[in-house]
Parts: structure tokens; C-alpha cells; sequence
């Protein structure tokens, strides 16, 4: 006898899919939910400014740097979405600590202050470059401007 599988689909589970971390407000879909689209002008800004830091633009960097930008700003959506979770329904489940708190966010914070390491968060900015011609043509305006009595 053969064996016939049924080729039917399963159904859907109805209703509010289980919660547990931060992490499952965009693990179902990849991106965030639509009340949390003020993360993501956040989570821009923090992936402009580290791009910014390390290099004047993203193709200075090298390959492994994009990828720990990448991978840091990943993290810190998980950990902000944490904090949002705790937010709404607080710290304590049951009068214990919250799962999330207690591992998930730890862990996060510790993966994202490594990565931040690695690319070196304690090195300092370099300054702009200046271009000397045109320093010194302001200046002699500006030294101008004061002799004929302008501000």
C-alpha cells in the first residue's frame, strides 16, 4: 500500500501570539512593529553617528567594521525593544524578575558593549580638515569688516 500524505495546510493559531522578550516584537516579521517607529529614526541616527565616527563615510570602512556596525545596531534594537516591553508591563512577573531582564537584556548589553569595543569606542574623533586658503581668506575679511567699522 502506499502511503498518501495529506497536503492540507495547517491552520492558523487565532489570536495574540505568545510574548517572550523583547526580541518577538520583530522576530515574526524582520522589521518593527508600527507603533515603534520612533526605534528606528533612533536606531538610524546610531548607525549614521557610528559610520560617522569610525570614517567620514561607509565606504571607508572595511568589511568587518560594517558588519560589527551592523550587528551592534541589531542589538540595540533588541535591547531597546526589551526596555520598551518593561515598560509597559513592568519589571517583576509573579514577584520575580522578569525573564527578559534577568538574561535576555544582560546578555544583549554585554554582545553590544563588546562589538562597541571591537570597533573601538574609546577611540577619539578626529577633527575636520581644514583647508588653510580658505581660513585665511575669512580671517582677512573678517580683519577687514573690522576696520571699516562693520561688525
Amino acid at each position: 500500500m502506499s502511503e498518501i500524505k495529506s497536503k492540507t495546510k495547517k491552520k492558523a493559531k487565532i489570536g495574540r501570539p505568545p510574548r517572550r522578550g523583547g526580541f518577538s516584537l520583530m522576530v515574526r516579521t524582520g522589521e518593527l512593529p508600527e507603533n515603534r517607529k520612533h526605534l528606528r529614526l533612533y536606531l538610524t541616527e546610531v548607525r549614521e553617528g557610528l559610520i560617522d565616527d569610525l570614517g567620514p563615510t561607509e565606504a571607508d570602512l572595511s568589511a568587518a567594521q560594517k558588519v560589527l556596525i551592523d550587528r551592534a545596531v541589531s542589538k540595540l534594537c533588541l535591547l531597546r525593544c526589551i526596555e520598551e516591553q518593561v515598560k509597559e508591563e513592568g519589571v517583576f512577573r509573579g514577584g520575580r524578575l522578569s525573564h527578559v531582564l534577568g538574561e535576555a537584556y544582560l546578555a544583549y548589553s554585554n554582545s553590544l558593549r563588546l562589538d562597541l569595543q571591537a570597533l573601538g569606542i574609546n577611540r577619539k574623533r578626529a577633527g575636520k580638515v581644514i583647508n588653510l586658503g580658505k581660513y585665511l581668506e575669512v580671517k582677512d575679511a573678517e580683519k577687514s569688516a573690522k576696520r571699516a567699522g562693520r561688525p
